[in-house]
């Protein structure tokens, strides 16, 4: 993804995995080397345990997941990006 300049961002959908479920989809971005899981998905914590996941999450509060709602949120993204842990969640935006 080209907003996240200095880090090697892909797509759900470029990795294959579009209509995988949740907690598949997490086991497979961590088993994948991921270090962190960026979603617009706020329901994504509450439906997994995160501390099990192996990889960080960043949740994106924006008004849709739609690139002109997300992409004012990428410079507090590139901001919280280094201090993220593995198993915990991270909100960005409102």
């Amino acid at each position: 993804m080209p907003l996240l300049i200095g880090h090697d961002a892909r797509m759900v959908q470029a990795e294959g995995w579009s209509s995988v479920k949740n907690g598949e989809l997490l086991r497979r971005a961590a088993a994948a080397g991921f270090d962190a899981f960026v979603t617009p998905d706020r329901k994504l914590e509450y439906q997994q345990h995160m501390p099990r996941v192996g990889l960080a999450v960043v949740v994106l509060r924006a008004h849709t997941n739609r690139l002109e709602d997300i992409a004012p949120l990428v410079p507090a993204l590139l901001d919280v990006l280094p201090e993220v842990r593995i198993g915990t969640v991270t909100h960005v935006g409102a």
